[in-house]
């Protein structure tokens, strides 16, 4: 079994005041502010339970969840990038529709 961890090294800036109390809080506890930080990170990611939609909706629509209205979106999708399709204003729908 590979226990070797996969890590990325990222800069980020934090207020002085909050890397002040970071730092008192590491050496209350015997480590340097840089692992101290590096634990409550790994911890607090650890803890998050995040599930990945396909529905592509903010709101969540369970219309998005069919997948043959999905299928339909992304054929749509593709035809307006072949030039196979045609964007209507509200105003030309509402002329349309005759409401």
């Amino acid at each position: 079994m590979d226990t070797t961890l996969n890590i990325k090294r990222k800069n980020i800036d934090l207020p002085v005041d909050t890397l002040q109390k970071l730092s008192i809080m590491a050496v209350a506890q015997g480590k340097s502010l840089k692992n101290f930080i590096e634990t409550i990170l790994i911890s607090k990611a650890d803890s998050l339970n995040i599930e990945i939609s396909e529905n592509p909706s903010p709101s969540g629509d369970p219309w998005f969840n069919e997948p043959e209205n999905i299928a339909s979106v992304r054929r749509g999708i593709t035809e307006m990038k072949a030039g196979k399709g045609r964007s209507y204003s509200m105003d030309e729908i509402r002329t349309l529709l005759g409401v």
